[in-house]
């Protein structure tokens, strides 16, 4: 069960690490100044998340196992990420829509790890819940605002979903390592917020006139490890300092 954990626990910092960095990329080419701090704060507040995770993973896993060794110095098959997170920030509204429906989910599957049976993870959801609540609220409004916009920023919402719809049933589907640790209360089953995800998303959806449809099929293995190319691009760029120049302190 320790490894199982400790994989869990690198699942959640990398999801955060990852989204992190994406949204990142936008810093300084928002379409609005105020816009683009704001994408920007919730980039941080991510990263924060994800350091939490690592800190925890590292202090249990012990033998000279640091935050900054966990997110610099594993390859691509050691990360457990959402494919969803990785696929490249090609467009505003995309960018929008994929943070609302990973927020709508990292929020609902906070709530629930505050009834973990460990307690420094509940430590650290009942903090991150805060800072969730307010993407949730952020994005949703700019879903809505570009959903209900001009021809193009509708068209251009209903073109991402297109794009994100097949990726979002990872979401719920437990990893392997995660089954025990459900077992025992330690995680959640992502499954048990499906319902509730899909009704608040359907909503905001049915606000921003655009049509929710699910798939019956969904891309999966970023829980495992095997993830698109676009992860490595992302790791190459990322850990390049720290790879190197081993050891690198700031």
């Amino acid at each position: 069960m320790q490894d199982h954990f400790h994989t869990y626990l690198l699942h959640l910092a990398d999801n955060a690490l990852v989204l992190g960095h994406r949204n990142s990329e936008w810093c300084g080419h928002g379409p609005i100044l105020e816009q683009d701090i704001a994408l920007t704060n919730i980039s941080l507040d991510l990263i924060g998340q994800a350091r939490y995770f690592y800190q925890y993973a590292a202090q249990r896993k012990g033998a000279g196992v640091t935050e900054d060794s966990l997110a610099y110095l594993r390859n691509g098959n050691e990360f457990f990420n959402f494919l969803l997170l990785e696929l490249p920030d090609d467009d505003w509204g995309f960018t929008i829509l994929r943070q609302y429906v990973f927020s709508q989910f990292q929020h609902l599957l906070y709530q629930q790890l505050q009834n973990s049976t460990d307690q420094q993870v509940v430590a650290i959801a009942a903090k991150a819940l805060k800072e969730t609540a307010y993407h949730v609220r952020w994005s949703r409004e700019w879903v809505i605002r570009l959903g209900n916009g001009t021809e193009e920023s509708h068209n251009r919402i209903l073109r991402s979903w297109e794009k994100i719809k097949d990726y979002t049933g990872e979401f719920f589907i437990p990893a392997p390592y995660e089954t025990e640790l459900i077992n025992s209360g330690m995680a959640i089953d992502p499954g048990c917020i499906r319902e509730q995800w899909v009704m608040e998303v359907s909503s905001v959806f049915e606000g921003a006139t655009i049509p929710f449809h699910g798939s019956a099929w969904t891309q999966s293995g970023g829980k495992q490890g095997m993830h698109t190319e676009h992860l490595g691009y992302i790791l190459a760029e990322m850990q390049f300092m720290q790879r190197a120049y081993p050891g690198l302190e700031w």
